[in-house]
């Protein structure tokens, strides 16, 4: 069912995806050329980012109308839990990567959106766990029948 808790977790899981799209990674204090030139650097700066968080996002969506299908929707919550762990990582290596290569690096700041996936992660694990439960919780029911 929807309304099950799972459904919650995965709802935040996905907000959290979606809610990079309002937040910066990254802040510099001073315009570094190729990286801040803005100031700050955010999911529109890097395609591959974008393209994390918005398949994140939609994977966590997806599996909360999978109720029905709990194997599929236990993968789907498993591939939310990867992503959500890649995405602060690729975000470190590029902004560290292309930051320390300037005199200004020491002006770098992270930002709220370095964290948010760490959200992400722990609503994905519940979901996934709980969902898990459900599907022991059937088998279970099957077996009495």
């Amino acid at each position: 069912m929807i309304q099950r808790i799972q459904s919650i977790f995965l709802l935040i899981c996905s907000t959290t995806f979606f809610g990079l799209f309002g937040v910066p990674f990254a802040t510099s204090r001073v315009p570094i050329p190729y990286l801040f030139g803005d100031l700050t650097y955010n999911i529109q700066d890097s395609p591959v980012l974008l393209a994390m968080a918005v398949f994140g996002g939609l994977v966590s969506l997806i599996a909360i109308f999978l109720y029905n299908k709990r194997p599929v929707q236990l993968k789907l919550a498993y591939l939310s839990t990867v992503l959500s762990i890649l995405l602060p990582l690729v975000v470190v290596l590029l902004v560290y990567n292309e930051g320390t290569a300037t005199t200004q690096a020491d002006k770098i700041d992270d930002g709220v959106g370095v964290y948010l996936p760490v959200i992400g992660i722990i609503c994905s694990i519940l979901a996934a766990r709980y969902i898990a439960k459900d599907e022991n919780t059937v088998k279970s029911m099957d077996r009495l029948r």
